[in-house]
């Protein structure tokens, strides 16, 4: 069972009330039924079309009629078809979806509350909605539809819930999708998924903590790397003034630096200023370290720049 049918499997056991009915099964049927004469519905979910039959029957005193059929093709499984021949144009009508026999959007009066909104929305989800498994490689949560305009009310509806969806054209079709784990998180939570939810937060927070102590390795070893790298060109400016008979000119103090630099050539100055600090009466701090490795560098300059 794929994550997005969990979720959408915890869906259809909430009980909500006559609103939240009328509103979930207009998004439903605007974004998964075929509309010609009849409304005609194809779904693979059980417990879906249960879901969908039991609005019919509970709004409207209609029975669809159901066929299942099997489908062998990669593998073998029910598809569930539902249809609806009685009352058509009065049904779409009072789903908001179509008027004079036009596709029409649902009006402001139709989604007023938000509880309606999300009841609309979970309706399209679980008509044409995908969400990743955040165990998988990203986050991703998608509703695709044919027209434009619907994925831009779609848009449109989530801002109204404070939720920050794009969309785009994809193909000949046109998805309204969200990639931001924390907002994925949140609409599953609207829905009342709750298993889903906290299965998504778990595996969230996990990825979150790991992708921070792998940061924080990466930071650690380019400090390291760094350090090193300092540690080295210090090392090598020493022998400098050795060779060219420089050491002479320098102070006592500078020559103590430069001596625990040459012991410990791996650590950083804030390290180094610790250890001649505790090792000897010199008291001295990072930038004292840094000054005294100023000094000895104008000092290569000058002598380079005099042998030019």
């Amino acid at each position: 069972m794929t994550y997005t049918t969990k979720v959408k499997e915890e869906i259809v056991k909430n009980t909500i009330n006559d609103s939240e009915k009328i509103c979930e099964l207009s998004g439903f049927i605007r974004f998964a039924a075929n509309i010609k004469d009849n409304i005609t519905i194809t779904l693979e979910n059980a417990s879906v079309a249960r879901r969908i039959y039991c609005h019919f029957k509970e709004i409207f005193n209609i029975k669809p009629k159901i066929t299942i059929r099997i489908q062998k093709r990669f593998r073998v499984k029910q598809i569930y078809i539902l249809e609806i021949a009685d009352r058509v144009e009065y049904i779409l009508n009072f789903l908001n979806i179509m008027e004079n026999k036009k596709k029409i959007l649902p009006s402001d009066y139709f989604l007023s509350t938000n509880e309606e909104k999300i009841a609309y929305l979970q309706g399209v989800f679980l008509a044409t909605g995908t969400v990743n498994d955040p165990a998988s490689s990203g986050y991703h949560l998608e509703i695709v539809t044919d027209l434009n305009r619907e994925a831009i009310f779609l848009t449109k509806l989530f801002k109204e819930l404070d939720i920050t969806a794009k969309h785009l054209k994809r193909n000949s079709k046109y998805m309204v999708y969200i990639k931001n784990a924390e907002v994925i998180s949140d609409i599953i939570k609207m829905f009342q998924a709750t298993q889903s939810y906290f299965y998504f937060e778990d595996i969230r927070i996990y990825r979150d903590h790991k992708n921070m102590v792998n940061r924080l390795n990466n930071c650690e070893i380019a400090n390291q790397e760094k350090t090193i790298a300092t540690g080295l060109k210090q090392l090598d400016e020493i022998k400098y003034l050795k060779d060219n008979n420089l050491y002479s000119l320098i102070d006592e103090s500078t020559k103590i630096v430069l001596e625990y630099r040459e012991k410990y050539p791996e650590v950083s100055l804030k390290e180094l200023a610790l250890i001649i600090t505790m090792e000897t009466d010199y008291k001295i701090g990072k930038s004292g370290v840094n000054h005294h490795f100023i000094k000895i560098r104008n000092l290569i300059k000058k002598h380079q720049e005099k042998k030019a």
